[in-house]
């Protein structure tokens, strides 16, 4: 299935695709033809890859404890570090920083149950994700969620290839985990902050699913 949010890109990038096969076909020079037909079939194959919504499984523990926090998107996990968020943990955090590859699912998930408090969108770089600054230097969507554990923050991050975010997360919104919320197009990062005492279940070089994988718990 192709993800609605990528239905302008995906349409585009198949229509392009077909266009290269069509004059590869009309071309009376062999390479030539063979060339734009390979080409223009590598573009239609990436657009269904990399646009795919594969049903998920979301955890029944994640839909019923508030506590339990789940993977945002697919991906390795990059960095888990310490630090001071001041905006709605208002102290001592951990951040677990997931990267997507351009072949990696890219639809978006919300990480736990519960409204959201903010969601606000900040100017910024386009470093390689891989890159740990882009956490705090990168165009990002930051989004504040709160419930009956506690509150975190998950961030939609550009990379170097991803130059725009989609997010339908509004303040207000109720969400239970695992719903789908939007997504970044192309290499691009997400994090997910969440107070200092929480119970992290993944380390750094793993790989996650959105939607399925458990990433920490609330205590």
């Amino acid at each position: 299935m192709i993800t609605r949010y990528g239905y302008d890109n995906f349409l585009a990038l198949i229509a392009g695709g077909f266009a290269l096969m069509t004059f590869g076909l009309w071309s009376d020079i062999p390479i030539l033809k063979g060339v734009l037909v390979l080409l223009g079939v590598i573009i239609c194959l990436f657009a269904c890859w990399f646009f795919r919504n594969p049903k998920r499984t979301v955890p029944n523990e994640a839909l019923s404890n508030d506590a339990v926090v789940i993977a945002p998107a697919d991906g390795k996990v990059v960095q888990i570090i310490t630090l001071d968020e001041p905006r709605l943990i208002q102290g001592k955090a951990r951040r677990i920083s997931i990267f997507l590859s351009p072949l990696d699912v890219h639809v978006n998930r919300v990480p736990a149950n519960g409204e959201i408090i903010f969601s606000d969108y900040q100017p910024g770089k386009f470093l390689v994700a891989m890159d740990h600054r882009a956490s705090e230097e990168n165009e990002q969507t930051i989004i504040g969620l709160r419930n009956s554990k506690g509150a975190l923050l998950f961030k939609q991050m550009t990379g170097a290839l991803a130059r725009r975010i989609v997010n339908e997360a509004k303040p207000g919104d109720r969400f239970k985990a695992g719903d789908e919320f939007g997504m970044m197009k192309f290499g691009s990062r997400m994090d997910v902050i969440v107070p200092e005492g929480t119970q992290i279940l993944v380390k750094e070089g793993e790989r996650v699913v959105g939607g399925e994988t458990l990433l920490c718990r609330l205590v």
